[in-house]
């Protein structure tokens, strides 16, 4: 098991990266379409 430790960290922090990322920006992307468009969210 000491081939390439180093790329299996990199890939498991990227994916950590990735998870965390596309969490915040989700939640931030809602709450500002919340704040931008009310009006679209309450006819859909």
């Amino acid at each position: 098991m000491k081939r390439k430790p180093d790329l299996l960290w990199v890939l498991v922090i990227l994916f950590g990266l990735g998870v965390v990322t596309t969490g915040y920006a989700q939640s931030h992307w809602e709450q500002q379409r919340s704040i931008q468009s009310p009006n679209l969210s309450r006819g859909f």
